[in-house]
């Protein structure tokens, strides 16, 4: 599919870890962490981002994979909508929120264009490289 060996190698995967353990350290903050609601959602959220990228890689399908990007995307999505209803409690600065909300804009962007660079490949993966 790509020159990747393992899903640890790719920036998508390294940026999604970053920001997983970004999300992960926000939410230690007092505030934060009395809602409990909010703060496992926006973990799990986080953390889906990097896991989705991770599994689709391992499943060896371009087109799987390509799938599992569009679900990290959409987690990608839901940390911004959670990191607002966060900012609206208070739970962190504006600052914060604008400098959360341009990295996972910018790591969406990335994915998108894994994706169409993934599309416009003729490589189907691993799984089908004996086949005919």
């Amino acid at each position: 599919m790509s020159s990747y060996q393992t899903f640890e190698e790719l920036p998508i995967w390294k940026e999604a870890r970053k920001l997983s353990l970004e999300i992960y350290n926000l939410t230690l903050q007092y505030d934060f962490s009395g809602d409990f609601a909010l703060m496992t959602q926006i973990r799990r959220s986080a953390g889906s981002v990097m896991d989705n990228i991770a599994e689709g890689f391992e499943r060896d399908g371009r087109l799987e994979f390509i799938n599992f990007l569009s679900i990290a995307k959409g987690s990608a999505g839901e940390v911004r909508s959670q990191l607002y209803r966060a900012f609206d409690l208070k739970y962190l600065s504006e600052d914060k929120l604008n400098e959360l909300i341009n990295s996972y804009r910018y790591l969406s962007a990335q994915i998108a264009n894994f994706i169409k660079y993934l599309n416009k490949s003729e490589n189907k993966g691993n799984k089908f490289k004996d086949r005919v």
